[in-house]
């Protein structure tokens, strides 16, 4: 053997080696669980704020029949169940049943079978409600499928608690799923940013500098009134390069772990902006719980006991 053959050997050997550690390394299941929590939290808002006028959303004379969904979609592979329910009845019960599947993967009881329901009713649910969605519910979407293919109910949830009963208070066990699924949304998170980067590239506003302003000024979606800042255009003109930068290279500083800090709070800057400023104060906080997938468990577990632990210092308190 050469030693350029066995220089290709090595170096494959560890590429081989590097993949195996990236994606099976087992993992702590609290950031998964928080994660569950929380978009579980946020399936369960957004869907029952179609009850507030279920007929005209889903009924069967809404603004968008299911017969118009069902041929907008005849090209592709799309399908929901709601294409074929024209009684107002079955469709309060089946809409009564998805919220109960959601409120079960929030607190985590049932999680598998709740998270897989959960994942389907999502999709069924933005198959039929064409024309009233936005990219809230495409991450709904994207969160609620890798939360069935990890374990997110083994942490913080009525599972687990049952399942500790049982056990004798055994702590949860690392397992590569719950590393696989944290996997998935962080690159998931990477290929959405990367997209959304360069398509902002693409518009002349960006590279001038002004789309930040246009943003803010425009009453349609403003909820903050930040106008005042027209009388520093130079931090408009800033606020506007920084996003693209960060937006388009998030992939790339999100993984080096001294520029990971940054790369996320500046996801928390943006989106809780566009929470804020901007009138949309879900999608904001879904990308917010999304961009959690780079939290490490071990940071989550010493918030959550840091909670727990004035929680229970402050009901010791008031036994007093």
């Amino acid at each position: 053997m050469n030693a350029w053959t066995a220089a290709i050997r090595s170096w494959l050997a560890a590429c081989l080696h590097a993949w195996d550690r990236f994606w099976f390394t087992p993992a702590r299941p609290q950031t998964l669980a928080l994660i569950r929590i929380l978009a579980g939290g946020m399936l369960f808002y957004t869907h029952l704020v179609w009850a507030l006028d279920l007929d005209a959303f889903l009924g069967p004379h809404s603004w968008v029949t299911a017969d118009v969904a069902r041929e907008l979609s005849r090209d592709g592979y799309a399908w929901s169940y709601l294409w074929y329910v024209d009684s107002p009845t079955l469709l309060w019960v089946l809409h009564v049943l998805a919220l109960l599947a959601f409120a079960m993967l929030t607190v985590g009881l049932f999680t598998r079978v709740a998270a897989v329901l959960a994942w389907l009713i999502t999709v069924a649910y933005c198959h039929r409600l064409t024309g009233a969605l936005f990219g809230l519910d495409q991450v709904n979407a994207m969160l609620a499928m890798y939360l069935a293919v990890g374990p997110s109910g083994d942490a913080y949830s009525l599972d687990r608690w049952l399942r500790r009963g049982r056990a004798g208070g055994r702590a949860a066990d690392a397992s590569s799923g719950a590393n696989i699924a944290i996997r998935l949304i962080q690159l998931h998170l990477c290929i959405i940013y990367l997209f959304g980067g360069i398509g902002k590239m693409r518009g002349g506003l960006w590279w001038d500098g002004s789309a930040f302003w246009f943003a803010i000024a425009n009453l349609e979606y403003q909820s903050l009134d930040v106008t005042w800042l027209v009388r520093f255009p130079w931090l408009i003109a800033l606020l506007t390069h920084v996003t693209v930068f960060w937006e388009t290279f998030y992939w790339a500083l999100v993984w080096n772990r001294l520029t990971r800090p940054i790369a996320v709070l500046m996801a928390v800057c943006v989106h809780g902006g566009i929470a804020l400023c901007l009138g949309m104060p879900t999608f904001g906080l879904a990308m917010m719980i999304a961009n959690m997938a780079f939290v490490p468990p071990e940071l989550v577990v010493r918030a959550v006991d840091g909670v727990k632990a004035r929680f229970s210092r402050g009901r010791a308190g008031e036994g007093k």
